[in-house]
C-alpha cells in the first residue's frame, strides 16, 4: 500500500532549528534499509540538500528548487527547467523586487547568488554548510538559473508579488515556500510534477506513494500523492486550500517520523525529544 516516501524539508522533515533530529534521521534511515525509496522535495538548491541529505545517510532522489531540478541517488542530474535568460534579467531588477529590503537570489547550478550579504540565512544551512555568493545579479546573464527567491518581510513581498504578476501574468510560477520567502521558477515546474517523473522512474504508481508538506509549495505533491499528509503546523492558506488532506504532528516534534512510524509499523525503540520510548 505504501512504496516510496516523499518529503519536504523545511516545517516538516527539518526541525525548527531547521535541521534532522536523531529521532527523525534514525526513522528514515530504518525505511531506507527496508528498501523503501526516499525523495526529498524542496525549495532548497540541490548543493545544499544534497549535504543534508548526507547528514541523514541514505540514498534518496532529490527533487529541488521546487522541481527544476532532480538529481537520482547517485547525483546524477536526471531532470532540469531553466527560467527564460531575458526573465532571469528582468527578475533582478530593483524596480521588479519593490523595496530595497528585498534581497534577491539566484539558483544557478551549483551556485546560491546573492545580492548583499545576509549572515542571518546561513542558520539555515547549517546541516550542509551551504553559503551564498555575492554579486551584482544585473551583471548575470541569466543562463542556468532553475529559481528567483525573493527574502523579505510579508508586507514587502506582497507587493513583490503584485509586481510579478503585473509584469509576467501566468508565464512564471510563483509561490511561498515561507512567509518571507517567494520563488519563481518557469511556469511548468513543480515539486508534483517532479514527483511524477521520479515516480514513473521508478516505476511505482502514484497511489502508492505517502508525501508530506507544510506550505504552499507542497500544494502540488500533496494534490499527487496518493497519501498526502499536511502537518499540523502547515500554512493556514495551505490548510484551507487542501482541507481534506489529513493533518499530523507538528515538526518540532517529529511529526513526519511518528506518522511513518504508524504507517510502516515501526516500533518507537528510539525516543523523540521530549518522548520516551513506547
Amino acid at each position: 500500500m505504501y512504496s516510496v516516501i516523499a518529503t519536504d524539508l523545511d516545517g516538516t522533515l527539518l526541525n525548527s532549528d531547521h535541521q534532522l533530529d536523531p529521532f527523525t534521521a534514525e526513522t528514515v534511515r530504518t525505511l531506507s534499509a527496508r528498501g523503501v525509496p526516499i525523495i526529498i522535495a524542496t525549495g532548497r538548491h540541490y548543493r545544499d540538500v544534497a549535504g543534508i541529505r548526507d547528514v541523514l545517510g541514505v540514498d534518496a532522489y532529490l527533487i529541488t528548487s521546487n522541481g527544476a531540478r532532480v538529481h537520482a541517488p547517485g547525483d546524477e542530474r536526471i531532470y532540469s527547467r531553466d527560467l527564460d535568460p531575458a526573465a532571469v534579467r528582468r527578475l533582478v531588477q530593483p524596480e521588479l523586487a519593490g523595496s530595497e529590503h528585498v534581497i534577491v537570489n539566484l539558483f544557478a547550478d551549483d551556485a546560491w547568488l546573492i545580492d548583499r550579504h545576509a549572515p542571518e540565512l546561513l542558520v539555515f544551512h547549517q546541516d550542509s554548510g551551504f553559503k551564498y555568493e555575492v554579486m551584482d545579479l544585473r551583471e548575470h546573464d541569466g543562463e542556468n538559473i532553475a529559481k528567483v527567491l525573493y527574502i523579505g518581510d510579508p508586507a514587502d513581498l506582497k507587493v513583490t508579488a503584485a509586481n510579478l504578476e503585473r509584469e509576467f501574468g501566468d508565464s512564471l510560477y510563483v509561490t511561498y515556500s515561507l512567509p518571507d520567502c517567494l520563488e519563481v521558477m518557469t511556469s511548468d515546474v513543480s515539486k508534483g510534477r517532479a514527483l511524477r517523473f521520479v515516480l514513473e522512474r521508478l516505476d511505482v504508481d502514484v497511489a502508492q506513494c505517502v508525501a508530506f508538506g507544510d506550505n504552499m509549495n507542497d500544494i502540488d505533491l500533496l494534490e499527487t500523492a496518493g497519501h498526502p499528509f499536511m502537518m499540523n503546523n502547515a500554512n493556514p492558506d495551505l490548510i484551507k486550500r487542501l482541507p481534506n488532506v489529513p493533518r499530523v504532528g507538528n515538526n518540532f516534534e517529529a511529526g513526519v517520523a511518528h506518522q511513518l512510524r504508524k504507517l510502516f509499523g515501526i516500533r518507537d525503540e528510539l525516543a523523540s525529544p521530549g518522548q520516551t520510548p513506547a
